[in-house]
């Protein structure tokens, strides 16, 4: 027995510098990440979600976008991503250059209060001009919905909220969507049902999905996905990440492990998975502490018995 038709390329979206770092306890200096973001840029990724424009009071790991933004080297047929939550966010990413946003949302209400301090409608409502302007500008834009698995403060999510907020955000003019399981709660089964459902109302090749590796399902979901058609996915060298608003929430899939994958079951990403290892040994160092990569750990262990 096969596995039905697959996607023969899937393109990696790498998460590593915004949402890996932004729960970090220690600061990580402006200079290590702009070093960071130039190792992720020579692996072939064609996504890396750099930094955040929320108010640097509200996550100050992130505090410094516009620095990162000026000193980081911008590489050709790679998308530099930057979240941005309101108009003023989309100003200071404007006049740092960004030419690509993402907007954030929830699919459960308690957890869309506690991110970005608005009921679903009213972020939804706010995201308009943003993404109104973003696009008069010529900016790419990607849309998050986080929580479309499980939320920490109401359990389960009918799946009728993931696709009707997917649907606003496709509405708003988002050009992507990006579908999270932020608690990693998520099983193929319900991969498959999410997907199906969102597929009933938008094209397949406008859906991501982000899985976060909390239980250990993270890479059974991808292939419930790419059997799905999906053919786009979020993750994070190391598997670094998590969520400040998401109590419990651990790493998401890490880059390698999903490459890794990926490249045995002959899907093509024209990432390097070397180059990639390259980056999460550099911000492994930086942060003092083991990743949970179970790729990259395989792949050092192999490197050092071989010296």
């Amino acid at each position: 027995m096969t596995l039905s038709a697959l996607p023969q390329r899937v393109k990696v979206c790498e998460m590593g510098p915004r949402d890996g770092l932004q729960n970090e306890r220690g600061v990580v200096s402006t200079a290590d990440k702009i070093r960071f973001i130039d190792l992720l840029s020579r692996s072939g990724l064609p996504l890396v979600e750099t930094t955040s424009f929320v108010h640097p009071g509200a996550i100050p790991q992130l505090a410094d976008a516009e620095d990162v933004m000026a000193g980081i080297a911008r590489r050709p047929g790679v998308t530099y991503l930057c979240l941005v939550p309101n108009l003023r966010g989309l100003e200071r990413a404007r006049s740092a250059g960004v030419r690509a946003i993402a907007v954030f949302t929830a699919a459960s209400e308690s957890f869309a209060k506690r991110n970005v301090n608005m009921t679903i409608g009213e972020s939804l409502a706010a995201f308009r001009d943003v993404v109104k302007a973003a696009r008069s500008d010529g900016m790419w834009i990607r849309g998050y919905v986080s929580t479309a698995f499980g939320c920490p403060y109401e359990g389960d999510v009918p799946v009728e909220n993931v696709v009707r907020v997917a649907s606003a955000l496709a509405d708003l003019g988002v050009d992507e969507i990006s579908i999270g399981d932020t608690i990693g709660v998520g099983t193929p089964n319900q991969v498959v049902e999410i997907a199906a459902a969102l597929q009933a109302v938008l094209p397949v090749e406008r859906l991501a999905f982000h899985f976060h590796d909390t239980r250990g399902t993270a890479l059974a979901n991808v292939v419930a996905a790419l059997q799905m058609h999906v053919a786009i996915f979020d993750s994070s060298c190391g598997g670094l990440g998590g969520c400040p608003f998401a109590p419990g929430a651990t790493g998401n899939l890490a880059t390698e492990d999903l490459l890794y994958l990926l490249h045995g079951m002959g899907i093509e990403t024209g990432v390097g998975l070397e180059a990639v290892r390259d980056a999460t040994r550099f911000i492994s160092g930086v942060l003092q502490r083991d990743v949970a990569s179970r790729a990259y750990n395989a792949l050092e262990t192999q490197l050092a018995a071989r010296t």
